[in-house]
């Protein structure tokens, strides 16, 4: 059966994607990169993140949304902003926490203390950060409430426009 969310297009011609795609409701949609990643500006804020996680293909959609959930939940006064086709969650003074990343089959969580949080996710070689896949239903909501209780506590990854 196919899956109407996500885009009819080649291989080639949906890693090419350029142009945005027409709404029912004529209203402009964001262009889908490759394995259906949502391209959306960078910008800071809530609504470049609701509007990510809206344009996430089929059952990716949902976790983006539970991801986004739990994370505003367990951490008080999150900052949120999308950077590289990302969604990132930060707390002012002290850095990005996690971020996540759309892929054909899987969504990438990542954090950028990875390396500091026990067990520590087991995606990664860098020197700091650690990831994990959450495919279709196996979020392990317990175990990335903990990943995020930890991360909180810790200095986040500073960038230029999140104070450190």
């Amino acid at each position: 059966m196919a899956n109407h969310d996500e885009p009819a297009t080649s291989g080639r011609n949906r890693r090419c994607a350029a142009t945005a795609r027409e709404g029912s409701s004529g209203s402009t949609e964001p262009t889908l990169l490759a394995g259906g990643n949502p391209r959306i500006a960078k910008a800071e804020g809530d609504a470049p993140v609701r509007a990510y996680i809206e344009a996430m293909p089929g059952w990716k959609r949902d976790v983006g949304r539970r991801l986004d959930a739990l994370i505003t939940a367990t951490v008080p006064d999150v900052r949120r902003a999308v950077k590289w086709n990302s969604p990132f969650y930060g707390i002012g003074g002290q850095g990005w926490l996690v971020s996540f990343h759309t892929f054909t089959n899987y969504v990438k969580v990542t954090f950028f203390r990875g390396t500091a949080l026990r067990p520590a996710p087991p995606g990664g070689k860098s020197e700091d950060a650690r990831w994990f896949d959450v495919r279709e239903d196996d979020l392990d909501e317990a175990q990335f409430v903990t990943w995020l209780q930890q991360a909180a506590a810790l200095p986040g990854w500073v960038t230029s426009d999140i104070e450190a």
